[in-house]
């Protein structure tokens, strides 16, 4: 098991997974705290990195395209600080850095990781019921309804339509931008057969954000609406008419498909071991993961 313990937070890598808690130091965002613990299976990360600097360093995950919802709904808008795929590291703790990344690094080699795109979420998204005010109103998801309720600060015209409430089935797309310099950001929905050229401001689909501190905690409602709805991989003749919590579990296949593969693995870890590619420790360690999965 691989620990690095910092203000910033906590990740633990065990070999199958990597759990990455934030820290409660004040200076850890908020969108952070609120998005809580994450634990990131072995096959959703596409690499690890560390970055060293004079005075302190920066650990960066790589995920898979597609394989998490925060990050495709937000769609690489993140500010670093929010970033929960980030973990700043005291200049002490780099050795402890370096060695977290070479036990992640050579679990994606040992386990034949992929890193190419992924055609279904491979992580469940912010948890739910969720509510967030901000801008000009507060969208509430339980997982089956959004509901848009506004406040003083917005548009009569946009107020005067009353609460919104949007049946995840009506929704075809959900769009988050944060307010950059003097734009303003949004939280927008797109409501099938019901296309709008309107701007946030003015459209009733949409929550408009003026930079303020909860601003981005918009982006996990995006994110619990967006893992609800069909991936974007997904050929439109292949969208199921059932809900996530019915769908096959990521990994897909059968038990017996399973247990064969992991049959050949074993083989080809005792081929590498024999051969001298693997040493008796790094043998030893790829097996115990293999039978784990069994």
């Amino acid at each position: 098991m691989a620990e690095i313990i910092q203000k910033d937070g906590t990740w633990v890598f065990d070999g199958d997974a990597l759990r990455l808690t934030p820290g409660r130091d004040r200076n850890v965002s908020l969108l952070r705290r609120e998005l809580g613990e994450l634990t990131l299976p072995l096959h959703a990360l596409a690499g690890v990195s560390f970055e060293q600097g004079r005075k302190s360093g920066r650990l960066r995950l790589r995920l898979r395209d597609g394989a998490d919802p925060l990050l495709q709904a937000t769609g690489g808008k993140l500010a670093e600080t929010d970033d929960p795929y980030q973990l700043n590291v005291e200049s002490d703790r780099y050795g402890v850095a370096e060695y977290l990344v070479d036990e992640v690094r050579n679990a994606l080699l040992l386990d034949e990781v992929p890193s190419g795109a992924v055609d279904r979420y491979l992580l469940p998204g912010p948890a739910i019921p969720l509510s967030v005010s901000a801008g000009d109103g507060t969208a509430t998801f339980d997982g089956e309804h959004v509901r848009l309720e506004w406040n003083w600060k917005t548009e009569d015209a946009k107020a005067a339509a009353g609460p919104r409430s949007l049946a995840v089935g009506d929704i075809a797309a959900v769009e988050w931008h944060p307010a950059v310099g003097l734009e303003n950001g949004y939280l927008r929905f797109g409501v099938r057969h019901a296309p709008t050229k309107a701007p946030p401001k003015y459209d009733p689909n949409s929550v408009e954000l003026w930079g303020f501190k909860k601003d981005p905690l918009m982006a996990l409602v995006a994110a619990a609406v967006q893992a609800r709805l069909p991936h974007p991989a997904t050929p439109v003749a292949d969208v199921p008419s059932r809900r996530p919590e019915e769908l096959p579990a990521p990994d897909g296949g059968t038990v017996e498909h399973d247990h064969d593969a992991h049959l050949r693995r074993l083989r080809e870890l005792g081929e590498l071991h024999r051969t001298g590619v693997l040493t008796d420790d790094e043998f030893a360690l790829a097996k115990q993961a293999v039978l784990r999965r069994m």
